[in-house]
């Protein structure tokens, strides 16, 4: 049985009753106590022989972090999806049972020479709360849980120092659990489910959940924004 969150998400975009729980959903950002880690861990060396890399990354619902990424120069593409479960082309709502092993995720495509590795983590772990592993806010489960799929061994090791050093530099009011895991398979989801709050901003999830965290997300990285 679907949990009762994914089928009230859908009568949000319909029902001005549920506004109350609207302003609840979603998770708030980790209460982040030191932010010099950030600064410092942004590359200074950034790759000028790859045009493009790729990185994987889920934080709670996909639609948020889809579009918190996409404000960042350097992002050219981001995708919605599941990834790290063993249920072979999985929808939406197996996905969301909870039972398939994968976790909603955006799959990115940037320009290392604009937007470093460390600099799309940083946005990253500041654009949900990676304190919690398996739920963010009101979205409970694996599916929800804060990973970062690295796809080689230098993704991995940017990836888990960082953790180390938010954890060590106490970053955050408590550990950083983000889970750090190879990625083995990203699949695409549903083609409703891309490029969601651009194509449904009058709607009530998005104009009460995500932007705020959108609003949040532009004044942190206000240096990195897309020039419109």
């Amino acid at each position: 049985m679907y949990q009762p969150l994914i089928a009230m998400k859908y009568n949000i975009l319909a029902l001005f009753g549920i506004l109350t729980f609207v302003f609840s959903c979603g998770a708030k950002e980790g209460n982040v106590q030191n932010k010099n880690v950030f600064n410092e861990m942004e590359s200074n060396n950034k790759s000028m022989e790859k045009k493009t890399d790729t990185a994987t990354v889920g934080g709670g619902c996909f639609w948020c972090t889809e579009a918190q990424l996409q404000q960042l120069e350097g992002v050219l593409t981001v995708t919605s999806g599941y990834a790290g479960g063993d249920t072979e082309n999985p929808t939406y709502k197996e996905v969301c049972t909870g039972l398939t092993g994968h976790a909603e995720v955006i799959q990115v495509t940037f320009d290392p020479k604009v937007l470093s590795y460390d600099e799309l983590l940083a946005a990253f772990w500041q654009a949900h709360d990676p304190t919690q592993l398996n739920r963010q806010g009101n979205d409970v489960g694996t599916q929800y849980r804060s990973v970062i799929f690295y796809h080689n061994d230098e993704q991995r090791k940017i990836a888990e120092n960082y953790k180390k050093r938010l954890n060590d530099e106490k970053a955050y009011d408590r550990p950083v659990v983000t889970e750090i895991s190879p990625l083995t398979v990203f699949y695409k989801g549903e083609e409703y489910h891309q490029n969601y709050y651009n194509q449904n901003t009058s709607q009530g999830y998005c104009q009460f959940v995500i932007q705020p965290k959108l609003d949040k997300f532009k004044k942190v990285f206000k240096d990195k924004i897309k020039k419109h």
